[in-house]
């Protein structure tokens, strides 16, 4: 893992598994960092320095992700699971509520924990995120092809895993120092735990029965160029309730393509609701 030279490591022994995370230096409510399937914290490596200057920021990690652990009981990886560990980090943290921020596959996850926990909530950021808008169409396609997919991973390892389209490698549009960090930790990815993310993570993470109730106000920093999410962010912009949406310069990769703007408008989201 990437040492950002400002942030305090904080790893959790109990006998329940737990999730990897670490409070930043910063100053103000925390802030939930979740990043995507296949990356780690690292990714949010140009983003903390200015996101500390208005709150705390706290990168924690999927289950065979960067540090965390990977259970191979698979009920771990479904939604509420994590939901649950977002819950008692809140309380490790002492924080008696705190914003949270979740990238492509922790958006649903962090969505959910918002309609889950209101009160815990002053205000969620998300990305463009297929998972979290998937149709049931669309969840239902992954569903069919989980086992198979996650058969491969199994017995191919790293090798299969890194022929997976959005493995950190094909990334080429990344800041190099991102890019590098990212790259260094895919080489650590749990096969266990990617294949559970394949089989009880990603099929399960659509929102949209739930994103008209959303109780917080929630920022959704758009970037453009990824053209397959469009669908994902019209059906958004009309069905979710308390959603305002930041086009911003870049692709999927947001906040990393387009550090500057992604920090711009996260900041003054949180300055206003702070």
């Amino acid at each position: 893992m990437l040492a950002f030279g400002f942030a305090l490591t904080v790893f959790v022994l109990s006998s329940t598994p737990r999730l990897a995370y670490e409070v930043h230096q910063g100053s103000g409510p925390h802030l939930v960092l979740l990043h995507g399937f296949l990356s780690s914290s690292a990714q949010w490596m140009l983003n903390l320095e200015a996101l500390g200057e208005v709150c705390t920021p706290v990168s924690v990690e999927l289950w065979g992700h960067g540090r965390s652990p990977a259970p191979v009981e698979r009920s771990w990886y479904r939604p509420q699971a994590y939901i649950d560990q977002l819950e008692m980090l809140r309380a490790d943290l002492g924080a008696e509520e705190w914003f949270l921020c979740g990238y492509s596959l922790g958006a649903g996850i962090t969505v959910r924990y918002t309609c889950t926990y209101p009160d815990r909530v002053i205000g969620h950021i998300l990305t463009n995120s297929s998972s979290a808008f998937a149709d049931e169409e669309l969840a239902g396609s992954w569903r069919q092809d989980a086992e198979e997919g996650a058969e491969r991973i199994i017995e191919g390892g790293n090798k299969a895993i890194e022929r997976i389209a959005v493995h950190p490698r094909h990334a080429r549009r990344l800041p190099e120092p991102v890019y590098n960090a990212l790259l260094a930790d895919a080489a650590e990815l749990a096969p266990v735990g990617v294949a559970n993310a394949f089989r009880d993570t990603s099929p399960n993470a659509s929102v949209r029965d739930i994103a008209a109730d959303n109780p917080r106000p929630a920022l959704l920093c758009f970037g453009q160029h990824e053209k397959r999410f469009y669908p994902g962010k019209e059906w958004a912009e009309t069905h979710m309730a308390n959603l305002e949406i930041a086009p911003l310069n870049a692709g999927h990769a947001v906040n990393m393509e387009d550090a500057d703007g992604f920090n711009a408008v996260v900041t003054e989201f949180i300055r206003r609701l702070s």
